[in-house]
């Protein structure tokens, strides 16, 4: 019904993801930005509200509201209230603020990574102390957070704990045990949890047994402490309409983080709140097709590199379209660079953590991914890597 083989040319429209490579013929796959168009039932809500003509400043509306409370109680059997929502320009704002909104100077915050570069930058934004514990990979081989280091490397100046479900870079959906675990944790050492899962919808892959969980949903003693960030922009690629929103239960707590946003963040855009009540109202046969073509593109890419490429490590996955590469055995001195002078342009794993990965976004048309591989195959074999 929906077509993701064809997509719109991004040039010179003020592409981020395709603006970087402007007047060269290096294929994209960096940023968290599918190359597809919207689904067709947002652009008409988008039509629609051109029409009425008027864009002056907007605040949230009651059917706004009802789309977002009934999507997360039907999607993800989160039954919020009305005030627990605070809608953002974005979740990268919102991360930050956090950071001081729930710490103070000398205080430190906690982050498993490799993760979303913003994780590590927001709290030296804030001036304050960032420690990282290293994701582990458990018997299966699965990646999975290591509560012994996060045992070992917390301080009690440590005020909160970043988590990023489903995981940026790795693709983990995170199971209840060790969200349980997890929440013990926070409990414990009195930490403030900041949840970022814009990534939630995303979980492509079919037979995978494990739905995604809001942290805030596992008992009522986490929910109080946990601040949820969502957004319908990863999902159906409309982050240009910047509109997410928190989900804040404890009173104090959404006191604590208007205060702190106040004469900082500004409206939202009409268009940006047009766009997320569709989505959450008309979007899910869309969103289930491009599940499907996702995991087509996933299946398409581990093949390709178990076959001509298994100096690559690629582990499972199951959620987002972002695929985390190992290439140390390749032993390029510039990975990143190396790939651009080959015509194929992937996120710098350090910026995530780690030197030793790229990260590969697979979100475009099948023919665009199969030539960023066969660039890549090509590339490397010249040089001798393969």
């Amino acid at each position: 019904m929906y077509n993701f083989d064809t997509c719109p040319n991004r040039e010179n429209f003020g592409s981020l993801k395709w603006d970087r490579y402007k007047d060269t013929s290096i294929l994209p796959l960096w940023v968290a930005d599918m190359d597809f168009q919207t689904a067709p039932e947002i652009l008409k809500a988008l039509e629609d509200r051109l029409k009425h003509g008027v864009m002056g400043y907007t605040v949230p509306y009651d059917s706004l509201y009802e789309s977002v409370i009934n999507y997360l109680s039907q999607s993800h059997n989160y039954s919020i209230e009305r005030d627990w929502l605070k809608f953002l320009p974005g979740l990268v704002p919102a991360i930050n603020l956090c950071c001081h909104a729930f710490s103070d100077q000398g205080d430190s915050i906690m982050t498993a990574s490799p993760v979303y570069p913003p994780f590590l930058l927001a709290p030296r934004y804030a001036d304050r102390e960032l420690i990282t514990t290293p994701l582990c990979q458990d018997a299966s081989g699965q990646w999975t957070l290591d509560f012994s280091t996060m045992e070992a490397s917390i301080k009690p100046n440590t005020k909160v704990f970043i988590l990023c479900n489903p995981h940026n870079p790795v693709g983990r959906v995170y199971s209840r045990a060790e969200l349980e675990q997890l929440a013990d944790f926070c409990e414990r050492h009195d930490l403030i949890l900041i949840s970022d899962e814009i990534h939630c919808d995303l979980i492509f892959d079919p037979l995978f047994q494990n739905k995604h969980i809001s942290a805030a949903t596992l008992n009522d003693k986490l929910a109080k402490r946990t601040i949820t960030l969502m957004a319908p922009s990863k999902t159906y690629n409309t982050p240009g309409l910047a509109c997410a929103f928190s989900i804040i239960e404890d009173p104090a707590m959404r006191r604590k983080f208007e205060k702190t946003t106040r004469g900082i963040l500004t409206e939202i855009n009409c268009f940006g709140y047009a766009a997320c009540e569709a989505a959450f109202r008309h979007g899910e046969p869309w969103r289930q097709e491009l599940l499907s073509y996702l995991n087509s593109n996933y299946k398409l890419l581990k093949s390709f590199l178990e076959e001509n490429i298994p100096q690559i490590e690629f582990k499972p996955m199951q959620a987002t379209y972002l695929a985390w590469l190992n290439i140390k055995d390749l032993e390029l001195k510039s990975p990143a660079k190396f790939f651009e002078a080959q015509g194929v342009g992937l996120s710098d794993g350090t910026a995530f953590g780690d030197k030793n990965y790229l990260r590969l976004n697979f979100a475009c048309p099948r023919k665009q991914l199969t030539e960023a591989l066969d660039r890549m195959h090509t590339g490397l074999k010249k040089e001798g890597k393969i």
